[in-house]
């Protein structure tokens, strides 16, 4: 099942398939990728209970429960029901008592919100994950939006570059495309030029670009000779994954909660970075706002 948001100024499409966006267009533009399932099916799927990957697809956690997640979490390939909706929103939800199946991956009863705002040509989108169960409930989450680029028929992948609020470690983390883990301890150069990631297919070629030491919140995705594009602000999110396929007209701009699992982690989830512990009973939200230039 599709809704759709539209104040005339941006209008968005979110599915029940995966509870997340099917279109984010504006200035009589797509934004949003479109999708080609011989290149990559995904368009802004939602990471959830991890973000990226555990050593093996497994974990434990502190209280001795076995975990075993695919690549990003299920709730990608779940699908949600309308939770609330009103004028300028849509609240999608998944939890495990309507699939029960769930907790044979992730023992833990869940519910998570995913809620969809629009003000001006903003998108507001923020994860509410509730602990269903009786004890602490250790997770991730982050969003996963593919972005159009180059945004115009007449233009080439290289006319773009990701501006970043802040300049940035001089090094980065290492992706190891075998495991889909990170090498922390072997790092690599960072590609940005000042504060400017300039996008080209080749830079994508070996695997993502992983920020795990990140200063700035604020990234824009834009064409290099004029401000088009589009806008993420994550004040809450630590990390930001930039990644493609050598032959997609596409970057997924990636603000994460946590990272696939480290070189020098263990294989208890608590222990991995930036993980989020929700009390019985309570309710955890993060999220971050799209802004279309």
């Amino acid at each position: 099942m599709e809704f759709v948001l539209d104040n005339g100024s941006i209008c968005v499409a979110l599915s029940t398939a995966g509870g997340s966006f099917t279109s984010i267009k504006a200035n009589g533009r797509e934004y949003l990728w479109q999708g080609d399932p011989s290149v990559w099916s995904g368009q802004a799927p939602i990471c959830f209970p991890i973000c990226g990957g555990l050593r093996d697809g497994r974990a434990m956690t502190m209280g001795g429960r076995e975990v075993k997640l695919a690549r990003h979490g299920f709730a990608r390939k779940q699908e949600w029901k309308l939770e609330e909706q009103g004028d300028n929103m849509v609240a999608l939800s998944l939890s495990s008592a309507d699939h029960a199946e769930l907790l044979e991956q992730y023992p833990y009863p869940f519910k998570i919100v995913a809620r969809y705002t629009i003000d001006s040509e903003k998108v507001a989108v923020s994860y509410e994950v509730t602990n269903e169960g009786t004890e602490d409930m250790p997770f991730f989450v982050g969003g996963h939006p593919g972005f159009k680029c180059p945004l115009d028929e007449d233009e080439s992948y290289d006319d773009y570059e990701l501006r970043f609020e802040q300049r940035e470690a001089a090094d980065l983390c290492t992706a190891v495309p075998s495991t889909g883990l990170i090498d922390v301890e072997h790092r690599s150069k960072n590609p940005m030029i000042g504060q400017n990631l300039p996008l080209t297919h080749e830079l994508f070629d070996f695997a993502e670009t992983i920020f795990d030491v990140l200063e700035s919140r604020v990234v824009t995705l834009t064409k290099k000779t004029e401000d088009k594009g589009v806008r993420l602000t994550f004040p809450d999110m630590p990390y930001l994954i930039v990644w493609s396929k050598p032959e997609g007209d596409f970057v997924a701009v990636e603000p994460w909660g946590g990272l696939s699992t480290c070189s020098d982690e263990d294989d208890i989830l608590e222990h991995k970075r930036g993980c989020l512990v929700a009390k019985p009973g309570e309710t955890v939200t993060r999220g971050f706002e799209i802004e279309i230039l």
